[in-house]
C-alpha cells in the first residue's frame, strides 16, 4: 500500500535503540504525536509500532509464506514458480514462523489487550522476563497527542512453540550486527467522517521486511563512548554446572587493565 508521506503535523515519531552489554535485551524508547490515535477496537485494526529483530543478522524467510512459495532462493522478493510441497502449510508455519526471528506488533497504545501480538509460533517471547513495557498517555480515541512507549525484548536465533526450555538467545556483544528494523501503522479511522487512510511507512527500503530478514537493516551494537567507560569495572557471570558437585563456573567480563582475580 503507497500512503502519503508523513507531515509532523500529523505524525511525527522518534526511535532510540539501545542495550547493555552483559544483557541480551534490545531497549526501545518510541516517541509519537499523531493528530488521530485510533486505538478503540479490541483487534488488529489499531495504531502500531512493528519492529522485526534477527539477532544473529542470519537473514532468511522469517514465514510460513516465505518459506513456501513467496521468495526464490537467492532472489529475494520475487515469486517462485511454484510452492514447495516437501512439507505442508502447518509443518511450514511451526517450523519457521518466528523461530529464528522475532517480529513484534506493539499497539500503541494497548488497551483492553496484549501490550504486543508476538507475530508466529514462539507467543511466549511478548511475556516477562523476556520483553517488558510501560506507556505514558492522555489522549482518547480519535484525539491527538502524544505517546511514550518503553519496552525491551530478548532476541533469539531460536525460539520454538514449545516454549522457552530449549530457546537459545541470541548473544548480544560489542559491535555486533544484527538485522532490525520497523513499520509504523497509522489508521486514521472513524464512524463519523470515514477518514479511512491506513499510513504504513517502513525503516527498511522494502515493504515485505515483515517476512524476510535479509531485507532488514544492518544495526551495530555500539560500545560505550570512552568517556562513559570506567577505569577498572569487575563484572562476571555465573552458572551451576554441577549441583549435587556444588561446581560453578565463572566467566570474567571486567574492564580495564585488570591483573589480579580473587
Amino acid at each position: 500500500m503507497h500512503a502519503p508521506a508523513p507531515t509532523p503535523a500529523t505524525l511525527d515519531v522518534r526511535v532510540r535503540v539501545g542495550w547493555v552489554k552483559g544483557m541480551n535485551r534490545l531497549y526501545f524508547l518510541y516517541e509519537a504525536y499523531d493528530d488521530y490515535w485510533d486505538y478503540s477496537l479490541l483487534g488488529l485494526h489499531n495504531d502500531t509500532f512493528e519492529i522485526v529483530v534477527d539477532g544473529d543478522a542470519s537473514g532468511g524467510p522469517l514465514i510460513d509464506k516465505g518459506h513456501r512459495d513467496f521468495w526464490t532462493p537467492g532472489r529475494v522478493g520475487e515469486a517462485a514458480a511454484a510452492p514447495d510441497e516437501r512439507i505442508s502449510v502447518d509443518e511450514a508455519n511451526w517450523a519457521i514462523h518466528g523461530v529464528h526471528a522475532q517480529n513484534y506488533h506493539i499497539f500503541t497504545p494497548a488497551v483492553d489487550k496484549d501490550w504486543t501480538l508476538a507475530w508466529g509460533v514462539p507467543t511466549w517471547t511478548k511475556e516477562l522476563p523476556w520483553s517488558n513495557a510501560a506507556y505514558s498517555f492522555n489522549f482518547k480515541p480519535g484525539e491527538p497527542g502524544r505517546l511514550v512507549l518503553e519496552f525491551w525484548v530478548t532476541p533469539f536465533d531460536y525460539a520454538g512453540p514449545e516454549g522457552p526450555q530449549r530457546a537459545i538467545e541470541s548473544v548480544l556483544r560489542e559491535n555486533k550486527i544484527i538485522g532490525l528494523a520497523w513499520a509504523i501503522i497509522d489508521y486514521d479511522y472513524d464512524d463519523v467522517d470515514q477518514r479511512g487512510s491506513n499510513g504504513f511507512w517502513n525503516l527498511s527500503p522494502k515493504h515485505t521486511m515483515y517476512g524476510h530478514t535479509s531485507e532488514l537493516c544492518a544495526f551495530r551494537l555500539m560500545p560505550l563512548e570512552p568517556q562513559f567507560v570506567k577505569p577498572i569495572e569487575a563484572q562476571w557471570t555465573w552458572r551451576v554446572v554441577d549441583m549435587d558437585r556444588r561446581l560453578a563456573a565463572f566467566k570474567d567480563l571486567s574492564s580495564g587493565a585488570i591483573t589480579l582475580w580473587k
